[in-house]
């Protein structure tokens, strides 16, 4: 796990040894964590009417409430609150169980201090904190949506402080489901456009043939079912921004036009002979190597050095692991909202499942997981195991593009073993030209001669 500065977080401290007591609080205070101590568990469910801790440590031996069935009356309390346990070597057997049962860990006495600090700052790492990652948002509602307290993405959001009012054309680079058109729409509420329309489109979903209708508009009969006139995304964002989001899948002979309404700030419709001025800003995004697919002569350098007048990086979520507890709950609670019913929340174990996780599908696996978790949930607590269970379904699903690339190996491997390597014939086969077919071989690195008998 990534380190994380919690100077602040909050601790409520039980034990009935008051030298003890005095102890731990100094160590922890003097690592810069506010810290509550009591001296009993009645003391402890007290203090957390009104005291909003993070963390409980607390002894297993005391007089009369222990720390075992203190910890069992957080958990029905406060079901997503952790409890750190002290326990003597007689007692551990007793605090192993507990582990079993929610508690988040636990020391033997005599401890070390630094190792105190240690589970320490994981257990608050744990923690949604969601006082901490909403505390900007009065000031800059433009980013109330972005969910965050990682120093990366912190780094990220004064990048686009900086560039956002400037008005020139910006590159998310980002994996797929990472929030490329959250970012987007972030740049636009920070901007000087904040009050035009934000329109957003998946160039990846538009067929080649409908590209320039689509972002450009078309006359009334300028095609068949061109019934009436459509005014196009550029025309729709005008004043405003528009999205291009996948544009590395834009087609060769679309870029060029896209280029020129870019560089002359209008678009002329399908079957019009006039041109319509336009004032839109463009935020891109790919999740491709751009560049690269501009030195294999796939997307238009022009273009490229045009729309990628700044670019910005967005982190895959494995390097935001700060940010998974407070993603975690704000999916919870809009889930709570949405069916109104009460927020479950996720067991120490479970939280610590989905932080370390590799996380390949991003935010947008997440938010899978958080609602299949809570869909499954039976309790108000949700388990390490449901989480585990969701993790390995998804851990065996591919991405669309690695499946598909399994695929057409696949097939073209068949196909070459079906005429022995003879690419004419494989060619005729698939319905395609032999110059088309032996592009697609030399992407899979497939030879046609090791399939010769």
């Amino acid at each position: 796990m990534n380190e994380i500065n919690h100077q602040g977080g909050k601790l409520l401290v039980v034990d009935d040894d008051p030298s003890l007591l005095r102890l731990i609080s100094l160590r922890l205070q003097s690592a810069g964590y506010e810290v509550h101590a009591v001296a009993s568990a009645k003391e402890a469910l007290a203090e957390l009417e009104s005291y909003p801790a993070q963390l409980v440590i607390s002894d297993v031996r005391m007089d009369g409430m222990d720390g075992l069935a203190l910890f069992n009356a957080i958990k029905q309390l406060y079901p997503s609150l952790p409890v750190m346990l002290l326990t003597a070597h007689g007692n551990i057997p007793d605090a192993i169980a507990a582990t079993q049962q929610g508690v988040f860990g636990y020391l033997t006495k005599p401890f070390d201090s630094q190792e105190l600090l240690a589970k320490v700052a994981d257990a608050l790492q744990l923690q949604p904190n969601i006082a901490e990652g909403e505390s900007q948002q009065p000031q800059a509602s433009w980013r109330s949506d972005i969910i965050s307290r990682s120093p990366i993405m912190d780094v990220l959001i004064k990048q686009i402080q900086q560039v956002a009012p400037s008005d020139v054309n910006i590159m998310i680079q980002g994996e797929s489901g990472s929030g490329k058109e959250l970012l987007a729409k972030a740049i636009h509420q920070a901007s000087q456009r904040h009050k035009g329309p934000f329109v957003a489109v998946n160039c990846a979903a538009i067929p080649e043939g409908l590209f320039e209708s689509e972002l450009f508009g078309h006359a009334k009969g300028a095609f068949s079912g061109a019934a009436n006139a459509h005014p196009g995304l550029f025309q729709a964002a005008n004043g405003g921004t528009l999205f291009l989001d996948e544009i590395a899948d834009t087609p060769l002979s679309v870029q060029v036009k896209l280029l020129r309404a870019l560089q002359e700030r209008e678009v002329r419709p399908v079957g019009s002979t006039k041109n319509i001025p336009v004032d839109v800003r463009i935020v891109s995004a790919t999740h491709q190597d751009l560049y690269q697919a501009v030195q294999q002569q796939e997307f238009r350098e022009d273009l490229y050095y045009r729309l990628n007048v700044v670019e910005l990086g967005l982190p895959p979520l494995a390097k935001r692991r700060e940010d998974i507890p407070l993603l975690v709950h704000h999916f919870s609670q809009q889930i709570a909202d949405r069916q109104g019913s009460a927020l479950k929340t996720y067991s120490p174990e479970a939280m610590s499942s989905l932080v370390s996780a590799r996380w390949p599908g991003n935010v947008r696996q997440l938010m899978n997981v958080v609602e299949q978790t809570n869909a499954l949930s039976t309790g108000p607590l949700i388990p390490a195991q449901l989480v585990q269970q969701a993790l390995r379904e998804k851990a065996e699903l591919v991405s669309f593009s690695q499946a598909r690339d399994e695929f057409e190996r696949g097939y073209l491997a068949r196909l070459l073993r079906l005429t022995q390597g003879n690419v004419s014939q494989a060619a005729r086969l698939a319905m395609r030209n032999r110059t088309e077919f032996y592009k697609l071989l030399e992407r899979h690195h497939l030879r046609p001669e090791s399939f010769r008998a």
